[in-house]
């Protein structure tokens, strides 16, 4: 379970790093870079809290399944 976390977190960091060099090297004006800068964090952002509430989602059934066969 705690892989699983590593992972998550270690893919938005990467992505994040990946997003911010991207954008360094890429022709634009500032309003252009600050904008995307934005929508890449918000997207990073949406990512990482839509893949926190699959794994929650996950562990609570598993949870009320442990919970369903320790009380019969």
């Amino acid at each position: 379970m705690r892989r699983f976390g590593y992972f998550i977190f270690g893919a938005a960091i990467g992505g994040f790093i990946f997003a911010v060099i991207a954008l360094l090297f890429a022709p634009s004006s500032g309003d252009q870079f600050r904008n995307q800068i934005t929508e890449t964090s918000h997207k990073i952002i949406q990512d990482v809290q839509q893949a926190a509430a699959q794994r929650r989602a996950e562990l609570e059934q598993e949870l009320a399944t442990l919970r369903a066969s320790s009380s019969h």
